[in-house]
């Protein structure tokens, strides 16, 4: 009788909604910290119990302090990208979601840590083979300096870290609004775990099977790696989830609601454009290649300048007004244009990459509105779509001057150059391959990866709770408790004016 009332409860319990979320989360946090306690045990003590005699450690590349400064800086640069992203999400979002993205961003980051120590880094910077790393787990067993760079294994992965974060962080642009904080846990997981390491491991990996390539696939800073992957993501989550209630889109005589603090989201804008001289500059490793950076530092500017001016005159030749939010992602859809080119191609074809970007990241925003996909950052437009152009670009503009960034400077008689420069269409070919091939696949994981969360009830919220506000509902709190802008919400701890 007793264990029949007790199935009985149980049925009772697991048909809630809510309990079962909290149950899935629950056992879902358990299952995660038992999977990570079992592989440190495993990397840990495995050798000490079974291993017959240690072989001695390779030797390491002397350390470069000027080089690991210089790395450890940008890193630096690119994590403060994180306060950027989030001012910029909450800005151009509702006020009643605000809360919500600064938790996002924040557990992100803390997940982002633990998963790329664990294994991330390995299955991406290590050699196994063109698909993945197989070694390297928890960081045991490497060499103290990263390859030949001379910068010490734990810098080169404090940068690496910050890059991996950024990926994460773009992911959630496009889900704003509706996708559930347990949802945004465990597709995080999944993001920053394994998809991003794991493909990333093709371009960027020492025996990645796009970097072996007989014309290799090039991407000096990630246009492909980080914002591809990341906006690729970002839109198979929006077209999981669905738009936000009472969306209406421009063909249905509606259009994207306001954003609820157009200044917050610009300044987080500019501090983005401020980080990304640590994302592209830094990914030279080397501070001794003076004429690189100088020649990055000046890409990055000027593709962010001449994508903001044309995506601002684009705007006003259609609406006859100044239009603020798509002169921010204008130029951000520059830097992230560059961001794969800026070592090899010249100011001039900078200026062209970031003034195409500019129009192409309003076209992508219209595409997206007649599709009925809701995106309220416009994060598949700057990301995915204009880190594709920036990744075909170098096939167009590389001027095969350059050579390769080197520990000690530069290596001259490597060159990467482009159609327009008379390189033919071997580059071309090759990021044709490499773009198509990142953004194929990370399409097709993503989708898998967002429709198993969204089986497990908790991608979005339930209609009640997105009605209340995601602050709310899943946090208990407004960013402004002292106006009244959403719902009659009341403070737990009402201050009484009676004397």
């Amino acid at each position: 009788m007793m264990r029949g009332n007790l199935w009985q409860r149980l049925n009772r319990t697991m048909s809630d909604p809510e309990m079962r979320i909290k149950v899935l989360a629950l056992m879902g946090g358990k299952a995660i910290g038992l999977v990570l306690v079992l592989t440190a045990m495993r990397i840990y003590l495995a050798p000490a119990l079974f291993a017959q005699a240690p072989a001695p450690p390779a030797p390491s590349p002397e350390v470069n302090a000027i080089n690991t400064a210089w790395t450890l800086i940008a890193a630096f640069l690119v994590f403060g990208m994180q306060v950027g992203f989030v001012m910029l999400e909450a800005g151009f979002a509702r006020s009643r979601e605000s809360i919500n993205i600064l938790v996002e961003g924040i557990v992100d980051t803390c997940l982002c840590g633990v998963l790329f120590w664990a294994w991330g880094f390995a299955f991406m910077f290590e050699d196994g083979n063109g698909l993945i790393g197989t070694h390297g787990f928890f960081l045991q067993g490497l060499a103290e300096t990263y390859g030949t760079t001379g910068v010490p294994l734990l810098a080169f992965w404090v940068f690496q870290f910050a890059f991996a974060d950024t990926c994460s962080t773009i992911t959630s642009g496009a889900m704003v609004g509706r996708c559930g904080f347990v949802g945004d846990i465990l597709y995080s997981i999944g993001v920053t775990g394994f998809i991003y390491p794991i493909i990333g491991h093709w371009a960027w990996g020492p025996d990645g099977w796009l970097a072996v390539m007989g014309v290799p696939f090039r991407d000096f800073a990630g246009s492909t790696v980080v914002h591809t992957i990341g906006g690729a993501i970002s839109l198979m989550g929006a077209i999981a989830l669905g738009p936000r209630l009472g969306r209406v889109f421009r063909r249905d005589g509606g259009g994207p609601p306001l954003p609820h603090n157009i200044i917050l989201g610009a300044v987080g804008g500019l501090i983005l454009w401020f980080g990304w001289y640590g994302f592209n500059p830094g990914s030279t490793l080397s501070a001794l290649d003076a004429q690189g950076i100088g020649r990055v530092s000046f890409n990055t500017t000027m593709a962010a300048c001449s994508a903001g001016l044309a995506a601002l005159f684009y705007a006003y030749g259609r609406i006859g007004k100044w239009d603020l939010g798509l002169t921010v992602n204008g130029f951000l859809a520059g830097l992230v244009a560059i961001t794969c080119p800026c070592y090899w191609v010249s100011p001039t074809g900078a200026f062209f990459i970031g003034a195409v970007a500019g129009v192409v990241v309003i076209w992508a925003t219209d595409a997206l509105e007649y599709l009925r996909i809701d995106d309220p950052i416009g994060a598949v437009p700057v990301h995915m779509v204009c880190g594709i152009w920036g990744t075909l670009s170098l096939g167009l503009f590389a001027t095969g001057a350059y050579g390769l960034p080197t520990p000690t400077g530069v290596d001259a008689t490597v060159s990467v150059k482009g159609l327009l420069y008379g390189g033919g269409i071997g580059q071309l070919m090759s990021q044709v391959i490499g773009s198509g091939a990142v953004t194929i696949s990370t399409l097709v994981v993503a989708a898998v990866l967002m429709y198993s969360v969204k089986a497990t009830g908790t991608l979005r919220v339930s209609r009640a709770g997105e009605l209340e506000g995601l602050d709310v509902h899943e946090h208990g709190m407004l960013a402004y408790p002292e106006y009244v802008i959403h719902g009659d919400w009341a403070s737990p701890h009402p201050v009484s004016t009676s004397k």
